[in-house]
């Protein structure tokens, strides 16, 4: 059962491939936000997977987001995340992102558990419908 409390982590190496300059959101050789924003998606999603039903998922439908600090290549970055609010089939967490020096981002997400297959269903349904 989802309540809140329910705490995550991911972490990322952060590596030529997920700076701003490879990802385009910058042009300097650093932890993209992207990638930030992405690691924050990836914690919050798996903090509650295994408290799902077998055909349910999340999708993320907001992210507000403070990219504080660079972090160069090289280093690890962490995410902590907590799930604060279920109101019905909409989650709220918090999440905070540090390196080994200081946090470098903090932010509030917001995901909606779906049916995974209807969901997926309703999204290519947008395929046939480009005709």
């Amino acid at each position: 059962m989802l309540t809140p409390g329910i705490k995550g982590h991911a972490a990322l190496r952060v590596t030529t491939e997920n700076t701003a300059l490879a990802m385009g959101s910058g042009e300097l050789p650093v932890l993209a936000t992207p990638a930030v924003a992405a690691l924050i998606e990836r914690a919050c999603w798996q903090s509650v997977a295994a408290e799902l039903e077998l055909d349910q998922g999340t999708v993320g439908t907001a992210l507000t987001l403070a990219h504080t600090a660079p972090t160069p290549v090289g280093m690890v970055v962490h995410c902590d995340c907590e799930l604060t609010a279920v109101e019905d089939r909409r989650l709220h967490f918090t999440a905070r992102v540090y390196d080994d020096v200081t946090e470098i981002a903090a932010a509030t997400h917001e995901r909606y558990i779906v049916d995974n297959e209807r969901f997926t269903r309703k999204a290519n349904s947008k395929l046939t419908a480009q005709s």
